[in-house]
């Protein structure tokens, strides 16, 4: 993980490896920042939905329990948000390095689309 302080604040940012572990254990919330069109089509299991068109950092969980971290399709809009997210006040917040392409890309396990029957299914 990186870390970099922004003002008084630390963005942090997260390979996939890291955010699948930190997932497996329980520590993290991920939240996709992608279209609901891109989340509906695929995405990471458990991943909540804020898409940018919606950002609020506000109305961003509290991180007393567990760490907040956002992904995007390649980590050009998570970082966007995560920075507004720390302009916006929030004292911590990270993104995920290279988005849900780089998760793919490291054959880590996601909801795909049956493509013959249109229904979600786990991709492994």
């Amino acid at each position: 993980m990186k870390s970099e302080e922004v003002g008084q604040a630390i963005f942090e940012t997260w390979t996939v490896e890291e955010v699948a572990k930190a997932m497996k254990e329980n520590k993290i919330v991920l939240i996709d920042v992608r279209t609901p069109q891109e989340y509906m089509f695929e995405h990471v299991e458990g991943a909540l939905l804020m898409p940018l068109a919606f950002f609020k950092p506000d109305a961003l969980p509290g991180q007393s329990d567990k760490k907040i971290v956002l992904h995007c399709g390649s980590g050009a809009r998570s970082e966007k948000m995560a920075r507004l997210a720390i302009e916006s006040g929030l004292a911590r917040i990270a993104h995920m390095e290279g988005g849900f392409g780089a998760w793919k890309g490291a054959k880590l396990p996601y909801i795909g689309t049956n493509m013959a029957t249109g229904a979600p299914h786990r991709v492994d």
